[in-house]
């Protein structure tokens, strides 16, 4: 039953009808037994200063904000985090003692979605497709973990370029895709990871333009989409026999990691994922 003493937590985005997080962190309270409750609020990007104020000012205990607020609210806070800091984004928030500090969650959430599956980073030659903010996250997360080589790549050049010029000098090489350059970084990859939009529901036919042919055939192939769960990108990667990632894992670990900020305690993980299969209609 939710009382006045019902701690409130939320995630805002614009729309925010799609997402799964209500359903994922209520099933985590319960199965804890903490008396919290996780809501949807749909905030307009020209009304987010406001109600973050207003969030704050509830007494809620945190926020999650995804699309298109994970960069507008970095100024709406008062900190943030490493995390949040490398990345330049925020998607948790903490309210504590009169302060909203920022978070990123997707950092950890996707290395730890890589540990559940086995898939070791440090020393290993990692191909990120795509340049925008999911990159930057994962990519952060390879080079915190001790991976021997990063490399972007975007349809668009000068993109990748500007992409790897953001981290340290030498952290990151931006290439063209297709390319020669990008075509020999795949040839010696250890972990590729699609970044791109390409392939989510509902235009899950689409399908990413990568030669295979290319790609060393022990690479692990990850994908950050966890709607479908299965995308044409990882069903191409199975059937030439590659171990593959999928986005699900991620959504449950940087959930994990929001939920233990807010309450001080571990996640539980397992009602976490039984709530995401339900709600996936698996």
């Amino acid at each position: 039953m939710i009382t006045g003493k019902t701690k409130v937590a939320a995630v805002i985005g614009w729309p925010v009808e799609h997402s799964l997080s209500p359903a994922i962190h209520n099933a985590a309270f319960a199965a804890a037994g903490l008396d919290y409750v996780y809501i949807p609020l749909a905030v307009p990007p020209g009304a987010l200063a406001a109600a973050v104020a207003g969030l704050r000012a509830a007494g809620f205990v945190g926020i999650n904000a995804t699309l298109p607020h994970k960069v507008a609210i970095v100024p709406c806070l008062d900190a943030l985090d490493r995390s949040a800091e490398l990345i330049g984004a925020v998607n948790t928030v903490v309210f504590a003692d009169g302060r909203a500090i920022g978070h990123n969650t997707d950092l950890a959430g996707f290395v730890n979605s890589l540990s559940a599956a086995g898939v070791a980073i440090a020393g290993r030659r990692t191909v990120l497709l795509g340049a925008g903010g999911a990159a930057r996250a994962v990519a952060w997360g390879f080079l915190e973990h001790g991976a021997a080589a990063v490399t972007v790549g975007a349809r668009d050049a000068a993109k990748a370029a500007a992409f790897a010029a953001t981290f340290p000098a030498g952290a990151v090489t931006g290439c063209g895709w297709p390319g020669e350059a990008f075509a020999a970084a795949l040839g010696d990859c250890d972990i590729l990871v699609n970044c791109t939009p390409l392939g989510m529901h509902p235009r899950s036919n689409e399908e990413v333009p990568l030669d295979w042919a290319a790609l060393n055939p022990g690479a692990a192939v990850c994908d950050l989409i966890y709607t479908p769960p299965l995308t044409t990108f990882l069903a191409r990667a199975r059937e030439r026999g590659h171990l593959t990632v999928g986005g699900a894992g991620m959504l449950i670990e940087q959930g994990a990691a929001a939920y233990t900020l807010w309450t001080g305690v571990e996640a539980p993980r397992e009602a976490m994922r039984a709530a995401l299969d339900k709600g996936l209609g698996k």
